[in-house]
């Protein structure tokens, strides 16, 4: 089982390499670079800004089509640009400079924000952690034991106006069930008795550490509450459907046979048989929430995480940011991946992944 997991581990670094082989050509690829960004903010500024940069010379009609908002701009700011962003070697040369970088763990620093990348990312870390792991955690909490009494209980009323309850849930999309929740508690028309911005209030740090703790959950309310709305009904029909197909199998009705009661045989034996898909898919669920269901919640509740991050990145065309993320977020994808495979020899020890 070791040469398994082994391999497993040796086989992210090829993934990773194709990932961000793939990505980084894709993007070279795509209009409206840094250069561009940096041009049209240039512009932005005015006749004067323009005047400060320019030497009066004029552009080769290669340069002009390049930068297409390059147009007034002499051929040596242009230059400069491109050597300020790094845009002044070949994508060749950039792509190898990327890889050994990446190598040693060296993101560099935001081209639009003058900070490290790892420091933006320690600073957005907290929002995206609280948000996905309260999230993943209530999920489990709740759609577990539904999931359990829905199977014991199948077909009846309880069974029915549950599953009505949760595909309404999913049925609402998060970010609107977001701005409800501002409507009606966070000072939009009704109640206002939940804040809006941070994780913390700004006087928070004189606190006691009770109150602290208080009022961060006092700020992390509704984003949560707007990520779980949609995350009960799968996670609640697979542990049901996991468990009926357990209660149905020989060795449930030979435990029936010998006298136990119905809640020893949950217990001791279907309750591990059937959690073993359930459990070991966490690493997984929790990844999904953390990295991409965030988004929209950090928008409407002025939170500033990983997700927010990398959208601003995208549409700023900052790529050290854009790759960092991308190929932070993919590791721990991979490395999530083979901890689940884990769970599961854990969980069951007659699972062998050598000899399959």
């Amino acid at each position: 089982m070791g040469a398994y997991f082994a391999r497993r581990l040796l086989l992210i670094i090829p993934t990773l390499w194709a990932i961000i082989t793939i990505n980084f050509f894709i993007v070279q690829a795509a209009p409206g670079g840094p250069v561009d960004q940096a041009i049209s903010e240039m512009h932005g500024l005015g006749e004067g800004a323009t005047g400060r940069f320019s030497g009066g010379g004029q552009k080769t009609n290669a340069e002009i089509s390049k930068y297409r908002g390059a147009r007034g701009l002499d051929s040596e700011v242009i230059a400069q640009i491109e050597a300020r962003y790094g845009f002044d070697k070949p994508p060749l040369t950039r792509y190898f400079i990327l890889l050994k970088d990446y190598a040693t763990f060296n993101f560099g620093e935001s081209l639009f924000r003058g900070r490290s990348v790892l420091g933006l990312i320690a600073e957005r870390l907290p929002v995206s952690i609280s948000l996905g792991l309260w999230s993943t955690l209530i999920i489990y909490i709740v759609s577990i034991p539904l999931g359990i009494r829905k199977a014991v209980k199948n077909g009846s009323r309880f069974d029915a106006w549950t599953s009505t309850a949760i595909v309404l849930g999913y049925a609402i999309p998060a970010f609107l069930f977001a701005l409800l929740l501002v409507v009606l508690f966070a000072g939009g028309s009704f109640f206002k008795l939940f804040p809006l911005r941070g994780l913390f209030s700004t006087d928070s740090a004189a606190y006691p550490l009770g109150s602290r703790i208080l009022d961060y959950f006092w700020h992390i309310t509704l984003p949560v509450l707007s990520l779980t709305i949609g995350g009960f009904a799968s996670l609640t029909m697979l542990t049901k459907n996991s468990f009926l197909s357990e209660i149905h199998k020989q060795y449930v009705q030979t435990a029936r046979a010998k006298g136990l009661t119905e809640n020893a045989i949950l217990i001791k034996h279907v309750f591990r048989n059937a959690m073993l898909i359930v459990i070991s898919g966490f690493p997984q669920a929790f990844l999904a929430i953390f990295f991409t269901g965030s988004l929209l919640i950090e928008y409407v509740f002025s939170l500033e995480g990983l997700g927010l991050l990398g959208y601003e990145a995208v549409m700023q065309r900052d790529y050290p940011v854009i790759f960092s993320t991308l190929y932070i977020f993919t590791l721990a994808g991979l490395l999530l991946s083979v901890l689940s495979d884990l769970i599961y020899t854990i969980i069951d020890p007659r699972i062998d992944f050598e000899s399959r």
